[in-house]
């Protein structure tokens, strides 16, 4: 079942984006909003706009609203899911591929919040049942190391610091050819992909996003690149290295060559969440976590050393 709704856009909301306008007008989160925007459910003067398309008085904006499926954290241990590290507030896993950091619309498959309700980990937190603890994500489809908050005040904190930009997060990724310069920094700006759902692309309407990279190994295929992330936008490490020409080996979504990542046998996209520093939310104290390759990723760059 769905709801058609349609307002006239009121002078107070003159020059705001089309999701913040259809967040406040129709009651409905700003996460839900954007998800109704990019899935063609909202019309502008008849018009399908972009959800950072700014509104004028006047305008008539309309919205189908699909019902919303009841989202709940299934409790359910996931196998090679591992705790690295954690205590009173703080949780910190090494997340292997093809997990979710928490139940969402349209994902039924297992979760970090799942895993740790599955193996006895409370987290007592604000907001909605199915996001409690969260502070950051990891695609589904990348791996390695994120740090949930068990307490409301590392919430608060963990949560401030992801926005301060004082959290360190470092990836290495293996990607197509070599990088020129061999240490470098991206700075393009991302938006959603205005022709394919869950792709985005580099847009100069998008959210500011940068990405430092240096070359750890350079083989004849590909080069092992150390990223660091100053900023963190869904899919960025993916988005940035595609617009440069050398997107991720095994990542056919943003260009990769299916025939590459056959040969090294890989099924994902070679991308692992290596390192995690940041302030310990009680404590003070700064902390930092590694996390080695899992096999798959060990196994392809070993094969890509191979055909050097």
């Amino acid at each position: 079942m769905s709801e058609s709704r349609s307002v006239y856009i009121p002078e107070g909301l003159a020059g705001e984006r089309v999701d913040v306008a259809l967040s406040r007008l129709f009651g409905v989160s700003r996460t839900r909003a954007s998800e109704l925007v990019a899935g063609d459910l909202v019309r502008l003067d008849s018009s399908t706009p972009m959800k950072s398309q700014r509104v004028e008085p006047g305008q008539l904006l309309e919205a189908t609203i699909p019902q919303e499926r009841v989202v709940e954290v299934i409790a359910e241990e996931v196998d090679g899911m591992s705790i690295i590290f954690q205590d009173d507030d703080i949780v910190v896993v090494d997340k292997p591929v093809g997990v979710a950091a928490h139940p969402g619309v349209g994902w039924d498959g297992p979760t970090v919040s799942g895993h740790l309700a599955g193996v006895g980990v409370r987290i007592s937190t604000s907001g909605a049942p199915e996001r409690q603890g969260i502070v950051q994500r990891l695609d589904v489809g990348t791996s390695g190391l994120m740090v949930v908050a068990k307490s409301e005040r590392a919430y608060a904190v963990l949560k401030q610091a992801f926005r301060d930009r004082t959290v360190e997060k470092i990836y290495h990724a293996l990607v197509q050819g070599h990088p020129d310069p061999h240490t470098g920094t991206i700075d393009a700006p991302i938006a959603r992909h205005p022709k394919h759902d869950f792709k985005f692309t580099v847009r100069a309407d998008g959210r500011p996003s940068i990405t430092h990279y240096d070359t750890l190994e350079a083989h004849r295929y590909a080069s092992l690149l150390r990223i660091k992330l100053q900023t963190g936008r869904t899919h960025q490490i993916r988005v940035h290295m595609s617009a440069i020409k050398h997107p991720c080996v095994g990542d056919p979504l943003y260009g990769s060559d299916p025939v590459l990542a056959a040969k090294v046998g890989l099924e994902r996209q070679w991308l692992h969440a290596v390192e995690l520093g940041f302030t310990h939310p009680t404590s003070g104290e700064w902390v930092d976590f590694e996390s080695p390759y899992p096999a798959d990723l060990q196994h392809s760059l070993d094969l890509i050393r191979d055909l050097s």
